[in-house]
């Protein structure tokens, strides 16, 4: 006995069925699962985003509500300083997390009462302030235990407005753009799983005054600085070592106001208690940087052309400062005058007192 047919009516039914279920999963009304991607029309992307609210600025035109944020900055410039700032500021509307791996609460205690007249400032409740226990670092998972526990603090506390310092810390490898990605990547899933506004504080390898802030002098350089929303430096000012200034790097929710043309500049001063920048003036960040004299050789000049001398390749030179090999070619190129000097002039016969060594009768770099 053959198979049983279905009658047509019947087959006219499912195939609709399917058809109904195709159209609908491809609908433009909704998003479509294909494995890790979610997937739908650009103009139903547009119509959803805009039942959301915009989001609002979290501190100036810095940091906006939902960024993963980056403030980089040499050592002892106040990166700490200008972050616990913006948490106080912030922390008068909403709840913040300051994760310090800098301070021990000692440092933090100090840095923000008068010595003198006993004055402590007074923060915001809804500011919270936590340390990592100094014997998790460095053990096995402590990365992973680090993005675990900062998303347990933050449901415990409410807080979805969170300040780390400083990526060195949490990521090891910060320097290495490869491990610190794959740490980047975990902090943006934890800030799309509970919808954070993070700002991450990292570090920037010593740089020359006479050279504008860029992307590039991020540790761990542009495949770190992809992840980020947005970006901005603090820089000292050439012309007067007290003060700062700001300057926007990367920015997507808004518009580079403070660029290049219009950075901010600020002092760092104590009032009552509370250790902050003061802002000062609006200035170009040309009229902060250190102009080079006819003579004028910095120190890290003055490092590459001591390397130079022992017979060191570019490529040698470059590992050992951290320059680039075009940066050290460059260097050698515009001051080859001086390196032929060191490397060619050799000291007279009989100019040498018996006690002196000939290093110390070596041509000084200028």
């Amino acid at each position: 006995m053959g198979p049983t047919k279905r009658p047509a009516k019947m087959n006219e039914t499912i195939i609709q069925q399917l058809t109904t279920e195709i159209d609908n999963a491809f609908s433009p009304e909704k998003a479509v699962e294909i494995g890790i991607l979610t997937v739908k029309t650009a103009n139903q992307t547009v119509t959803d985003a805009s039942t959301r609210p915009d989001p609002t600025q979290l501190y100036l035109e810095l940091w906006y509500e939902g960024e993963v944020c980056c403030l980089f900055a040499d050592s002892n410039l106040g990166k700490s300083i200008f972050a616990v700032q913006m948490a106080d500021e912030i922390a008068r509307t909403r709840n913040v997390l300051y994760v310090d791996c800098e301070l021990s609460d000692k440092q933090f205690q100090l840095r923000y009462c008068n010595p003198e007249t006993g004055e402590r400032h007074i923060f915001p409740e809804g500011l919270y302030r936590a340390e990592i226990n100094p014997y998790a670092i460095g053990a096995e998972g402590y990365e992973e235990h680090i993005i675990n526990d900062i998303e347990a603090a933050a449901q415990r506390l409410q807080c979805q407005t969170i300040i780390i310092d400083n990526l060195t810390y949490l990521c090891n490898a910060s320097d290495k753009s490869v491990d610190a990605g794959i740490f980047m990547m975990k902090l943006m899933a934890l800030k799309k799983k509970c919808g954070l506004s993070l700002l991450i504080i990292a570090h920037t390898p010593k740089r020359d005054l006479s050279s504008p802030i860029t992307q590039n002098h991020l540790a761990g350089s542009k495949k770190l600085y992809n992840f980020f929303d947005s970006v901005f430096a603090i820089g000292m000012s050439a012309k007067d070592n007290r003060l700062r200034y700001i300057k926007q790097v990367k920015v997507r929710a808004g518009a580079f106001k403070y660029d290049a043309s219009n950075v901010l500049v600020y002092e760092i001063d104590k009032e009552q208690g509370f250790l902050k920048f003061n802002f000062r003036e609006y200035a170009t960040e040309e009229e902060h940087l250190r102009h080079r004299e006819a003579q004028q050789i910095n120190e890290t000049e003055i490092r590459v052309l001591e390397l130079s001398k022992q017979g060191l390749s570019c490529r040698k030179i470059a590992e050992e400062t951290g320059l680039s090999k075009s940066t050290v070619g460059n260097i050698i190129k515009r001051n080859k005058e001086q390196v032929s000097t060191v490397q060619q002039t050799p000291i007279p016969d009989g100019q040498m007192d018996s006690g002196q060594t000939q290093q110390e009768n070596e041509p000084t770099l200028l």
